[in-house]
Order: C-alpha cells, then sequence, then structure tokens
C-alpha cells in the first residue's frame, strides 16, 4: 500500500444503523428510528439462537447506546425502560448460552491463564500466524475491517471497571488504561493509531463503518466486553477478559507487525501493531500481578468470575477464527459482504 499520513478522519462522528438480520434486530432498529418502543413477538428471544446474527446484532445496536449512539438517534434512549427490558432478556440468553458451552470452564485464576502464558507448538488455529505466515493484502484488510468494531473502541469497555475495583487494583487498571488512552496525547490514543492503520490499508475508518459487513462471530467478541462492562456484578468477568488481551495481544501483535511489514501496509499500519508488542507485554504483567491480585485480595469470591471472563473471550476468539479461517480456506471474504478493492 502507499504510505499515507495520519488520518484525517473522524471516529467521532455517529455510525448509521446496520439493515436489520432478523426480527430481533428488527424490533430494535425501528425502535431506534421511530422513538417508540421496540415490537416483537413474545418468545422470540427464548427462540432466537445465541450466537445467531439476529441476536448478536440486536445486542450490538443496544450496547452501543452507551458508546457513541447512532446518527439520527436520541441519546435519552440510552436508558430506555423498553429497550432495557429486552437487552436484559437477550444478554440472559447469550449469557446462558455461553456456561452452557463452558461446562468444564475453569475456576481458578491459575487454571484459566496457564495455558495462555505458554507459547502453543501448534499455531495452525491462529489468526495472527495465519496472516504471517500465508495472508496477503486481501486477508489483512479483511481482519482491519473486521476487527475495527473493537479496536476503534479499544479500551472504553474496560474503562468501566474502574469505579467498581479499590485500591491496588483500581491504581493499577489505571495506569494500564492511560497508556491505553494515549497517556496524554490525543495522536498515541490506541483506537487513533488503529484509525490510522486503517488509512494505510485502504479502509474507511469512521467509527463503526464496517458493521454491516460484520459476521455474527465478531458481533459476539464485542458484545462480551459490553456484557461484562456494563454489569457490575460481571466486573471480575471483565478483569478476566481483559488480562486474555493484554496476555495474547504481544505474540499476536509481533506477528501482526510483521505481516503488515511483509506487504507493505504502510507505518501506521505496522505501527499500531509493533506499540503493542512491548507495551502489552508490560501491561500484562500489571494486570496479573496488580490488577487481578489486588482485586481478588480484596474480593477473593470473585476468582470463578475471572476465570470464566477468560474461559468466555477464548471460547468466542476461538469461534471467530474458525469462521474466518473456513471462509478463507473456501476462497470466501469472511465478511458479510467482500470490501471493494483498494
Amino acid at each position: 500500500m502507499t504510505p499515507s499520513g495520519p488520518s484525517t478522519s473522524t471516529t467521532a462522528a455517529r455510525p448509521r444503523l446496520a439493515q436489520r438480520r432478523g426480527p430481533l434486530s428488527a424490533a430494535v432498529a425501528d425502535a431506534l428510528r421511530s422513538g417508540g418502543p421496540p415490537s416483537y413477538a413474545t418468545g422470540s428471544v427464548p427462540e432466537a439462537d445465541p450466537w445467531g446474527e439476529d441476536l448478536q446484532l440486536a445486542l450490538y445496536l443496544l450496547y452501543e447506546l452507551h458508546y457513541r449512539g447512532f446518527h439520527g438517534v436520541d441519546d435519552a434512549r440510552e436508558w430506555d425502560p423498553d429497550l432495557l427490558r429486552l437487552r436484559r432478556a437477550m444478554e440472559t440468553r447469550f449469557l446462558d448460552a455461553l456456561r452452557t458451552a463452558l461446562p468444564d470452564a475453569p475456576r481458578s485464576v491459575e487454571e484459566a491463564f496457564a495455558p495462555l502464558l505458554v507459547e502453543p507448538v501448534d499455531l495452525s488455529g491462529s489468526l495472527s500466524h495465519r496472516l504471517q505466515a500465508e495472508g496477503g493484502l486481501r486477508e489483512l484488510r479483511e481482519y482491519a475491517a473486521l476487527r475495527s468494531l473493537y479496536h476503534l473502541k479499544e479500551a472504553d469497555p474496560h474503562a468501566w471497571v474502574i469505579p467498581r475495583l479499590t485500591g491496588r487494583a483500581k491504581a493499577a487498571m489505571v495506569a494500564v488504561e492511560y497508556d491505553e488512552f494515549g497517556a496524554g496525547r490525543a495522536d498515541r490514543i490506541h483506537a487513533r493509531l488503529f484509525a490510522d492503520l486503517m488509512t494505510d490499508l485502504g479502509l474507511d475508518p469512521a467509527y463503526g463503518r464496517y458493521l454491516d459487513r460484520a459476521p455474527a462471530s465478531l458481533l459476539a467478541t464485542v458484545n462480551l466486553m459490553s456484557l461484562f462492562g456494563l454489569h457490575r456484578a460481571l466486573r471480575g468477568a471483565l478483569v478476566g477478559h481483559f488480562a486474555y488481551v493484554e496476555i495474547t495481544s504481544s505474540p499476536g501483535s509481533r506477528r501482526l507487525a510483521e505481516a503488515m511489514r511483509r506487504w507493505g501496509a504502510g507505518p501506521a499500519a505496522e505501527h499500531f501493531y509493533a506499540e503493542h508488542v512491548e507495551a502489552d507485554a508490560v501491561h500484562e504483567q500489571v494486570v496479573r500481578h496488580e490488577v487481578i491480585a489486588g482485586l481478588l485480595a480484596d474480593e477473593p469470591g470473585l476468582e470463578p468470575d475471572v476465570a470464566f471472563g477468560c474461559a468466555a473471550t477464548v471460547l468466542l476468539e476461538d469461534r471467530l477464527a474458525t469462521y474466518i479461517g473456513e471462509a478463507w480456506d473456501h476462497g470466501r471474504s469472511a465478511l458479510r459482504e467482500p470490501l471493494p478493492e483498494a
């Protein structure tokens, strides 16, 4: 790709509502457009596929009201009781499916994180390894478009846990988040760095731009963070999710930086991942030894929740990697609609 300067497109603009994918997402989208209550059939939530396009998009739309909102949607809908009632029903469906899929989920922090602390011998299921070893520019662009739904709000959902922590855990969490948000420099905010990466790859860096193209398996990974972040009762699970992100980020980012370099994606594209190699190696230590240890010193009963947060993240990341890998194996786009050529 032709190197480019920093992105001039802002990620602050509100995205437009996505196209519906079924009755639940239609009910949410119509309610947000009209200002009225959502209209859906009794029993539609219990009957919905918890991993499917419809429920995951509906959840995403409702969660997004707590981030940037949508163009033309009243900010007051964030706390609309009818929308919250529907969201709660879908959250229960999603959370029950996660727990059902993890009948032998680890109960201790050591059991949950030990497998992540050693680089596996077999990396065949790793997307970063695949992109480093054999991916091309098309795959890198698709991967970035998919991940933009998280990286353009990077660290935002984890910030919700800060007021729910105390002492040692809070101080360490704020220190890590301070780095994620650029250490006081707007041009170093990680979400901004990812927007610049997208520009280098010939992608539109507008916030939420690729929502319509994102499959349910990707939406679920973003929804998981919002689910954990918005519920104080799930604060331990959010810390477990954050620890997974920091533990796995450094080696994956190293491989992705090499892939960006090999394909000449551009300096900003390479820099985003290079930045995470060193920073997240440090963050991993702080999160494990200060955030988690501090939290469990204060609230030891949350250990199973921390372990569950990690296990649920592993589950959804594996599901996403399988989905993307199978699409690429069969010569298909991993997006619901292929990207235009750069």
